[in-house]
Parts: structure tokens; C-alpha cells; sequence
């Protein structure tokens, strides 16, 4: 999106948190979210239940069917395979190059979004285990088809033998709260005039979890109202001033990092 990459002599100031220490605290993360999704495996009967109720609400409060964003992607065997290469490929790499991108140019702006990122997905794994969801996809109410069995590619086998996920956790949609997250990371963080464009991301990655029938409407509203809330709670640095005057970026409070006292902050 042409948003300028150097950083400022503010910026490169700014002392960046131990990198060994950040790759196994995101590694254990990570590791500690995939373990508790398992453990909200086996409630089939309680997920389909769930998705009843979930789905009889979105009609109740009158949402758009999600069959209209899936009868689009319909329309050609060559859309529809994109659609689910987004969902299968996208996820993971796009979230990890921004947190690299933050690290190395945005150091103080990269604390505040992993510390954004880890709330929303604890959050969104007592989610998980209070509330196990089956996706539309299996929920023949729906009229939906699974994209991905049926045009590939597929990142999840039968529920009863894929022990890699948990196809029973739609809701919150992760996929979306993260894309949302990196836009808005992206927009704050970045210069460019066109950084508005990076909402492109997470509006895509909704039409694809929806269309691909992954996840409800509702699951993308849940994701983005505790997105709102961590954003709420963990501010956004705010700028201070090097001892030569200049604004640092991001920069909340105060402290000394290096023998002419610059004065830097740190994310909160």
C-alpha cells in the first residue's frame, strides 16, 4: 500500500523487545491456544445445538443470508477455489508479517498489537469452551455446501479424525478478528495516504469465511466487538519527544535507553 518503510532516527531509538524472548512467548501463545481449542473437542451434540440457535437468530434480526455471499463465489469454479486458497493461505502469514513489519520498523506499535492480538484470542478461546459452535457448513438448515471439500483446497479432514483442529470453535471467527486487527495496525502504524486501503483485508476475509460457509455473520460480530473491547483497554501508545524535540511515534512513557538519554516509550 506505498507506506513508507524506513524508519524514522525517532523510531530506531526506540529499543525493541529481546527477539529470542518474543519467538517463544508468541510459540507458547500459539501452543497454549491449539491445546485449549482441543480441549473443547467432543461436544458435537452441544455444537449443533448452538448453531440452531445461532442461525434462527440471525434470521430472527433479519441478517443477510449468507447463502447470497456463497451463491456469488458460485459463479465460477475459479473464484470459489481463490475463495478458499484466501481462507487455507492467508490466515497465518498475513498476521505474522505484520508482527514482523511492527518488530523491525514500529517496535512500540508492534508491543501494542501483540499484546491487542493475544487478548482477543484468549478471549475468543473461553469462547470456544463455553460456547462450541458448528460451522454452517455442516448445518444442513443452512442449504450451504463446504467449498472446500467440494472445490478444494481444504484445511480441515472429517471432524472424527482430524485431531490437528477444532472444527466446533466458528465462534468467534479468529480469521476475521485478526484480519481486522492487522488493518487497523496497519492504518495506525503506517504513513502512507494510502493505508486506508488495507481494510481491503479484512473485509475480503469476511466475503471469504462467509461464502466459504466456514463461518456465520455472527461469529465476525462477536470477533470484531471483542477486538473493540482489547482496543478499549490496551491504549495505543501515544507520542513523546527525543531529547533533541523530535516526535517518537507510538510512544506512551518515558524512560532512558541508551547513555544520551533518549527518551522513548513503551506500549501499555
Amino acid at each position: 500500500m506505498n507506506a513508507r518503510t524506513e524508519p524514522s532516527e525517532a523510531e530506531t531509538a526506540i529499543a525493541r523487545p529481546p527477539l529470542v524472548r518474543e519467538l517463544l512467548l508468541v510459540a507458547g501463545l500459539f501452543l497454549v491456544y491449539k491445546f485449549g481449542r482441543q480441549l473443547a473437542t467432543g461436544h458435537t451434540a452441544e455444537s449443533f445445538r448452538n448453531a440452531d440457535r445461532v442461525w434462527d437468530l440471525e434470521r430472527a434480526v433479519h441478517l443477510p443470508g449468507e447463502g447470497s455471499v456463497q451463491n456469488l463465489l458460485l459463479h465460477g469454479d475459479t473464484l470459489v477455489h481463490i475463495a478458499n486458497t484466501y481462507y487455507a493461505t492467508v490466515h497465518f502469514p498475513a498476521t505474522a508479517a505484520f508482527l514482523i513489519w511492527l518488530y523491525l520498523r514500529r517496535p512500540t506499535h508492534y508491543v501494542w498489537a501483540r499484546r491487542v492480538l493475544a487478548a482477543v484470542t484468549a478471549a475468543a478461546l473461553v469462547v470456544h469452551l463455553t460456547f462450541p459452535l458448528a460451522p454452517p457448513r455442516m448445518l444442513a438448515a443452512t442449504g450451504l455446501i463446504d467449498t472446500g471439500q467440494a472445490y478444494g483446497p481444504s484445511v480441515y479432514g472429517s471432524p472424527q479424525t482430524d485431531h490437528l483442529s477444532n472444527q466446533f470453535a466458528a465462534m468467534p471467527s479468529l480469521h476475521f478478528g485478526w484480519a481486522l486487527m492487522v488493518a487497523i495496525g496497519l492504518i495506525v502504524a503506517s504513513r502512507s495516504r494510502w493505508r486506508w486501503l488495507w481494510l481491503l483485508h479484512p473485509l475480503l476475509t469476511l466475503l471469504v469465511i462467509v461464502g466459504t460457509a466456514n463461518h456465520y455473520w455472527l461469529d465476525a460480530i462477536v470477533a470484531t466487538a471483542m477486538l473493540g473491547a482489547a482496543l478499549a483497554l490496551i491504549r495505543l501508545p501515544e507520542r513523546t519527544t527525543t531529547a533533541a524535540g523530535r516526535p517518537i511515534p507510538g510512544a506512551r512513557h518515558k524512560e532512558p535507553v541508551d547513555e544520551d538519554s533518549v527518551l522513548v516509550g513503551a506500549a501499555r
